[in-house]
């Protein structure tokens, strides 16, 4: 079929949940894709993060094919190789003694709310469940982590009522944080990027200040690192740019390079507790998904991760200097630009035209390009881009 075919395909029966670009995707390689019509697109968008080792990895599709061709899925009331690999690896690379396995960064979080309330419960008694997070967060779509996003445009009334549970306080305030964080709380959930927010970085005195205050007052600290983790800032995770290592901390997206993934790593004194019947995921830990991950955390060593350190580098200084560029924030491949008045929407509109896909977030144009991107790639979509601007 031809794009106008899928494209009324998926418009007759899905519901309307998403503002589609007009692109429909049939092939990629690397960070190139191919669209229905043989048109070329470079990707700056990795899925949203998720496509870590770009499209078509030979050994993770022969990894994942190979488990699925002896066994797809088995609960996890039994052990499966893959699962028993994966949770080895992953806790050895990140030094948490404990993880959960699940489908999504959404689950993740609530694995990690659900630990935190029941760590405050058997350690200091029933009335201690409030969890603190940030102005302009977001943590997933599911009601708690919902309610969890500090957002009021995210929060509306047709959805109501939302959870109890939660108190939000601006990033960077430690008064505030101070002033919320009574007795009734259990935890502080912030990402180190605000990704969805706008790509905004915690500053990293105010992180270690959060840690600080969490351990005087017997809380737990959350970083959710859905979008910054599995090596998109430069690091494994991004709590190691600001050496401030949290209690829990949640991942998924890049993990999965496709395949729905998410994990809640905790120290062993917090995830010990989590005993059975306390929480559980049909599909978590599946065996084709954990044999793909175990490709990917083994793929991003150090090599990878100072090659993404460059190349993010690289991407901010070329687009720094583009025409209605104000600002380039971020990390290592996750990357925020912010225009001059411009819309970012129709600019993100008028590069899929063109051959590149791009983000937004609220006002600004978002790059989250595989990680193994080529430089060429990386030249072509900054070439697009800028015509695109040069245009306006």
């Amino acid at each position: 079929m031809d794009s106008k075919q899928i494209i009324a395909q998926a418009d007759g029966a899905l519901m309307p949940t998403y503002a589609h670009f007009h692109a429909a995707i049939v092939s990629g390689k690397g960070a190139t894709l191919t669209g229905a019509d043989g048109q070329t697109y470079i990707d700056f968008t990795s899925g949203i993060g998720v496509n870590s080792l770009g499209y078509g990895d030979a050994d993770w599709a022969q990894a994942i094919a190979d488990q699925a061709g002896r066994l797809q899925h088995i609960s996890n009331l039994y052990y499966a190789p893959s699962m028993a690999a994966f949770a080895e690896k992953i806790t050895r690379r990140t030094g948490f003694e404990r993880v959960f396995l699940c489908n999504s960064g959404a689950e993740a979080n609530e694995c990690a709310v659900k630990t935190a309330r029941k760590y405050a419960y058997d350690h200091r008694g029933a009335g201690h469940s409030t969890v603190i997070t940030l102005i302009n967060s977001f943590h997933g779509r599911s009601m708690v982590t919902l309610t969890a996003t500090g957002q009021e445009a995210l929060h509306p009334e047709c959805f109501a009522p939302y959870n109890p549970g939660f108190k939000y306080v601006p990033a960077g305030d430690m008064a505030a944080l101070e002033a919320a964080a009574d007795d009734t709380v259990c935890a502080v959930m912030i990402e180190p990027i605000q990704g969805e927010g706008g790509v905004m970085p915690m500053d990293a005195e105010y992180v270690r200040q959060v840690r600080r205050l969490c351990d005087e007052r017997r809380l737990l600290m959350i970083f959710d690192e859905v979008q910054t983790g599995v090596g998109r800032t430069g690091k494994l995770y991004a709590w190691e740019h600001y050496g401030v290592r949290p209690d829990i901390l949640t991942s998924a997206k890049g993990i999965g390079n496709g395949l729905p993934m998410g994990l809640c790593l905790a120290k062993e004194a917090v995830g010990a507790g989590m005993t059975a019947g306390m929480h559980g995921s049909t599909f978590g830990g599946n065996p084709v998904a954990c044999a793909g991950a175990c490709v990917v955390i083994d793929k991003i060593d150090d090599v990878l991760l100072a090659d993404i350190t460059r190349k993010g580098s690289y991407l901010r200084e070329q687009i720094s200097g583009m025409k209605h560029v104000k600002e380039v924030r971020g990390m290592g491949m996750m990357l925020g630009i912010v225009l001059d008045g411009l819309d970012a929407k129709a600019i993100a509109a008028k590069c899929v035209e063109k051959g590149l896909l791009i983000l937004t977030a609220k006002t600004l144009l978002r790059l989250l390009p595989p990680l193994v991107i080529t430089d060429g790639e990386i030249d072509r979509g900054l070439e697009i881009l800028k015509n695109v601007l040069e245009e306006e």
